[in-house]
């Protein structure tokens, strides 16, 4: 086992990881105990008690943060021509259709985002095998397939995102950074709970929020207290 760095001890010395805090009191230690040089993410980790091989208990949404991620989130929307300066006037970072299903197929996957209209899908689903694994799919659920561009584009730049529990049934989501305000991470964690709490399957039996966690790249994660969000 490594050893503890000075800067993973200091960090430790500030909570109890044993102990579970509010939520308004882990956003405020998570950014006591961020040590990095870079302006960490701050992730929300939340444990379902869901079993994502059933269809019936996939949990999977998408969120507008109210403060954004403070990501510059790069965009790409695949389209017809006449779509193009709607896409671009929007703020799309990349447009176009044909020249960049082949840089995809060439291994170009340089976007966070995939934004498209319906009449391009066929095209788009040849690049299914690609997108998907690295979460890229545009997907009518989570609004990155439609007519409407300028609003898909315009949310996404705003702090849209688009989580689903993995396999192991939890959800990892980035909610802002540590140069955020305390408030700011408070209220941004608040919409993803609220909204993860709302799509709690009917079929489930059991508890559904398990345990949910708060860090920062490369710091220690803070148990949060589920009854303070629920």
């Amino acid at each position: 086992m490594s050893k503890l760095t000075k800067n993973q001890k200091a960090a430790l010395a500030k909570f109890d990881a044993a102990a579970e805090y509010k939520l308004a009191e882990a956003c405020e230690l998570v950014k006591e105990v961020t040590y990095t040089k870079f302006d960490a993410s701050v992730e929300l980790h939340v444990k379902l008690g869901v079993d994502p091989r059933k269809a019936n208990q996939m949990v999977r949404g998408v969120v507008t943060l109210p403060h954004g991620t403070g990501k510059e989130t790069r965009v790409l929307v695949l389209c017809t021509p006449d779509k193009e300066v709607e896409a671009k006037e929007a703020g799309a970072d990349y447009v176009g259709l044909d020249e960049f299903i082949d840089k995809i197929k060439g291994g170009w996957t340089d976007v966070d985002v995939i934004i498209c209209t319906p009449s391009v899908m066929a095209k788009v689903g040849a690049i299914g095998r690609i997108l998907g694994p690295r979460g890229l799919m545009p997907n009518p659920k989570t609004g990155t397939v439609t007519m409407d561009i300028a609003n898909a584009v315009k949310e996404v730049k705003a702090g849209k995102i688009d989580f689903k529990v993995d396999k192991t049934g939890i959800i990892h989501a980035a909610v802002g950074k540590a140069s955020f305000t305390s408030e700011q991470i408070l209220d941004n964690s608040k919409e993803l709970l609220s909204t993860i709490l709302k799509l709690k399957p009917q079929t489930l039996k059991g508890t559904y929020m398990q345990s949910v966690t708060i860090c920062t790249t490369m710091s220690p994660g803070i148990h949060v207290d589920v009854k303070s969000v629920e």
